[in-house]
């Protein structure tokens, strides 16, 4: 599937980004299984504990809005490197959807789509 658009609407969810402290803008768009697309940027707080990644951004504001089931997300950052969710992005989106594919560009448009599954293989789903 070509992912462009989904790159583009992350890339213009990045300059929204809030982040004064690490100057590292993120930004990210998520696909929704009904087609509909959340966006999130990251927003830092001095804090550092309360800062939110872009990636739960999106995540929170299509399950605020009943969305629940994902295809894929893009996420791209002002490093210019590909940029995998961290670790707490990446148990976040496996509650919801553990093959969702993760699509990564860098500053040369060039792409990797990686399922979740790959990048947590053992993610965190019961005390059992």
């Amino acid at each position: 599937m070509n992912y462009s658009f989904l790159i583009e609407k992350a890339r213009e969810a990045m300059e929204y980004a809030y982040a004064p402290y690490s100057n590292f803008k993120v930004g990210a768009a998520l696909l929704t299984e009904s087609g509909k697309i959340y966006t999130g940027c990251n927003i830092e707080n001095i804090s550092f504990g309360a800062t939110n990644c872009a990636e739960r951004t999106a995540v929170f504001k299509a399950v605020s809005e009943g969305e629940k089931a994902f295809k894929a997300i893009a996420i791209v950052s002002s490093s210019g490197k590909f940029t995998p969710p961290c670790g707490i992005c990446r148990q976040v989106l496996s509650e919801f959807s553990e093959d969702i594919d993760i699509i990564l560009t860098d500053k040369d448009d060039n792409i990797k789509i990686i399922k979740l599954n790959e990048l947590i293989p053992f993610s965190f789903d019961s005390i059992n």
